[in-house]
């Protein structure tokens, strides 16, 4: 069982469910979209991001993101960390029909897949990638960003590495930095290119 410091914000009970079995944490769900309305949950994740941390898990669909988006806005201060699940399509057991966009959510996740989530993220450890981190500069010129069909080359790349296909150029460069060191992108961006 993984021991996580940071408290987990996830969408639904289910999703709490599914984590209790493979972490040891305080899991906290939002009830969906339930957080834009209850001061008082808000106020409970405001105040482990100030303490301890948080970490963001909402599913890898559009209600997910509207969330994540949310409390990146809604909380001020304190360290937030995000943790992406990729793109898997298919139906949750419990539910007689996939979601609107087809794609599982935390609660449909393996194990293994979870796991890799939260190593992903960088927080099975609070050891930092050494050396200096990877810049907007560095996503420009590897072509994910600001050029012609960046968008196309940051969907390739973050299906690659497993991430969600939503992801942002600046989400993707938190997840990069977490993930690797500026030295091993570089690498990586250069066989790309190739």
């Amino acid at each position: 069982m993984l021991q996580i410091r940071q408290a987990i914000i996830v969408e639904g009970k289910y999703d709490k469910i599914k984590l209790s079995s493979l972490v040891k944490a305080v899991i906290i769900p939002t009830h969906g979209f339930q957080i834009f309305k209850d001061a008082e949950l808000l106020g409970l994740i405001r105040y482990y991001a100030k303490t301890t941390g948080i970490l963001i898990l909402t599913d890898s669909d559009r209600a997910g993101f509207k969330i994540r988006n949310y409390l990146r806005g809604a909380i001020p201060e304190g360290d937030i960390r995000n943790i992406y699940i990729p793109d898997v399509f298919g139906k949750e057991r419990r539910k007689e029909k996939p979601s609107a966009e087809g794609k599982l959510g935390v609660e449909g996740m393996e194990a293994d897949v979870l796991r890799e989530a939260f190593r992903k993220a960088g927080v099975l450890t609070d050891e930092a990638p050494a050396g200096d981190p990877i810049t907007k500069t560095d996503l420009y010129l590897a072509g994910l960003s600001g050029t012609p069909d960046c968008a196309g080359r940051r969907r390739a790349l973050q299906q690659k590495l497993g991430l969600p296909s939503m992801l942002s150029a600046s989400s993707l460069l938190e997840v990069l930095n977490a993930m690797m060191s500026r030295e091993e992108f570089l690498t990586m961006a250069s066989g790309e290119q190739e």
